[in-house]
């Protein structure tokens, strides 16, 4: 089975509103995409069943993604806070039901953003408390939860492959997995297949996005160590494209990512360069690896 290639519906929209909805399932149909990721940024506004209309008219599937922010953070202790960060988790979860998506991803353990102080056990344990709810309300719509780390600036509880795999495990959810993004892996990590290889069995989903955030292959992102390393795996999720331009996210979304500067201006042109771009290393890294099996069985063979 290939994998699906995705792409974030923020290279094309700043909101979800039904003409934006339909603009980006449409233009991502057209770029040759299998599936759109739609945030989850105010799901109980959103016409739902437009969305499931477009997505059959067009042939994509969907997945939903969020990230936490200060008033609702659950990486802490304060009880209203985390008590609010949870409403938000199971709204994400019933809107994803309602699109018959079976996927959430992104911050879901923490407020995406910098902390002023160090993770703390009992911050922790409060993260795992609300997401083992979380996980037990989206198992019922048969929905897995992944788990995205990024940058010690963006979260101060999962920073590395190493870090989620431990907190999945005291999790204990069957249907909670590791979400990989190639830009924060590149801050992070000694390499992008380190990461993979530390994620194992528990990768479930990929972020694509150039160390810049910009186009693909324009950057220092190890592409090729990072797709073949996954073809080694025998990884077969989804791998989605993501870039911003402050000329398209609403102002407060650019500052919260500090979106300072426009590395693009077409997003057509974009997501079609990223589409090809993901096949082409796809096909190349299959390649490889194939023909390094073969090579393999065949030395064996030599008396």
């Amino acid at each position: 089975m290939g994998n699906a290639i995705g792409i974030h519906a923020g290279v094309w929209v700043g909101d979800w509103s039904p003409a934006s909805a339909r603009y980006a399932i449409a233009q991502s149909a057209q770029a040759g995409f299998d599936l759109i990721e739609i945030p989850a940024v105010d799901p109980r506004t959103v016409d739902s069943a437009e969305t499931v209309a477009l997505l059959a008219e067009h042939g994509l599937d969907a997945v939903v993604s969020l990230a936490l922010g200060r008033r609702d953070d659950i990486n802490t202790t304060d009880a209203h806070a985390s008590a609010r960060g949870e409403r938000r988790l199971l709204d994400a979860v019933a809107f994803a039901g309602d699109l018959g998506a079976s996927y959430i991803g992104g911050v879901l353990y923490s407020m995406m953003g910098k902390y002023d102080v160090a993770p703390s056990e009992q911050a922790r344990d409060n993260s795992l408390a609300v997401l083992g709810r979380v996980a037990e309300a989206a198992g019922k719509f048969g929905i897995t939860l992944g788990l995205e780390y990024v940058n010690r600036y963006e979260s101060n509880l999962l920073n590395t492959a190493a870090q989620t795999v431990q907190f999945i495990h005291d999790l204990a959810a069957s249907n909670v997995r590791l979400h990989l993004d190639t830009y924060h892996a590149n801050l992070e990590e000694q390499g992008q297949a380190a990461a993979v290889r530390d994620a194992g069995p528990h990768l479930v989903y990929i972020h694509a996005a150039e160390n810049h955030r910009g186009a693909l292959g324009t950057g220092n992102i190890d592409w090729p160590g990072l797709f073949r390393q996954l073809a080694l795996s025998g990884y077969t999720g989804p791998i989605t494209f993501e870039s911003f331009a402050g000329t398209i996210q609403p102002v407060h979304v650019a500052t919260d990512i500090a979106l300072w500067r426009n590395l693009w201006s077409d997003p057509a042109a974009l997501a079609r360069q990223a589409h090809g771009f993901i096949a082409a290393q796809l096909a190349a890294a299959r390649s490889a690896t194939e023909d390094t099996v073969t090579a393999t069985a065949d030395f064996a063979t030599v008396p």
